[in-house]
């Protein structure tokens, strides 16, 4: 069980920050790496919140690795995002305002796997291709980096 499913033990739903890695997977098309969320039904990128005693990139190599099955050689630090456009509500009525500290995931191995059932389907998607459904803080994200998070590439090897 992790930190953030402890702490709810003791305060239930009620707000609380979360601090958690982001990770953009670009491929050589430019296309982002989305992950179907089974909790929301919404299309997400994959992430999540800190443990104890973590630093943030082995957050992101951890749960790139459970979310996605992909490996990368190292990650670069896009930025930090927090604030009201962050606040989010789970399904069972957990409500967190996130840190997210994006990373770039760069020289990307491995091949796409869901390992953790927190994802319904992972699929790389373009500017022009967006699924419909995309949740909220992902949005925010891509909202703030604008035409910027289009043109980060990565090196993906096979």
């Amino acid at each position: 069980m992790g930190y953030i499913s402890e702490l709810r033990k003791l305060i239930g739903t009620r707000p609380i920050l979360s601090v958690g890695a982001t990770i953009l997977v670009v491929n050589d098309k430019k296309e982002v790496l989305f992950q179907h969320r089974s909790d929301t039904y919404d299309w997400g990128l994959p992430g999540g919140s800190m443990e104890l005693a973590e630093t943030l990139e082995e957050v992101a190599s951890r749960e790139l690795k459970e979310e996605t099955g992909l490996e990368a050689g190292r990650f670069e630090l896009i930025g930090v995002f927090s604030g009201p456009r962050y606040y989010f509500r789970y399904p069972n009525g957990d409500e967190t305002y996130s840190v997210i500290n994006l990373f770039r995931a760069v020289d990307v191995a491995g091949k796409l796997e869901m390992n953790d059932g927190e994802s319904l389907d992972l699929q790389y998607f373009s500017k022009d291709t967006l699924p419909v459904k995309i949740e909220k803080r992902a949005q925010a994200l891509i909202d703030s980096i604008g035409n910027e998070f289009w043109e980060l590439s990565s090196s993906f090897r096979e």
